[in-house]
């Protein structure tokens, strides 16, 4: 079942950042300050980011999976609040570190911290359903 857990959790936080992203599509790409294309999509663009964020999020879901066991967090309300408390105050505050340091914008920061409390949450819920 941990496995099954993994992979729902990562297919369900990845399906749940295409639709963030896709929402705030424009927001997100102005605050990256890529160059955009006439067609509105950044220059020389591939699906490699794509692919490396679906591993990048099974990575992360799975040792969340390790954590919760190693934790005793079994129950949907402790998976919501350990997902979230990962999100917040581990995966946020690391990746604004990283966004400061190399002075990417305040948007950006915002829009990408957002989704990994509103991502990490989720994972932990679907974690915790199996």
């Amino acid at each position: 079942m941990g496995l099954l857990s993994v992979i729902a959790a990562t297919v369900g936080t990845y399906a749940l950042g295409a639709v963030y992203y896709m929402a705030l599509s424009r927001r997100w790409l102005a605050a990256t300050g890529l160059p955009l294309g006439p067609d509105g999509r950044p220059v020389g663009g591939t699906m490699w980011p794509m692919a490396i964020g679906f591993v990048c999020t099974l990575v992360v879901v799975g040792m969340m999976r390790h954590v919760f066991v190693m934790s005793a967090l079994d129950t949907p309300a402790e998976g919501l609040m350990g997902g979230f408390g990962i999100g917040a105050f581990l995966v946020t505050p690391w990746l604004v570190m990283c966004y400061a340091y190399s002075m990417r914008s305040r948007a950006l920061m915002i829009i990408d911290g957002a989704y990994a409390v509103i991502g990490a949450t989720v994972a932990g819920l679907i974690l915790t359903l199996f």
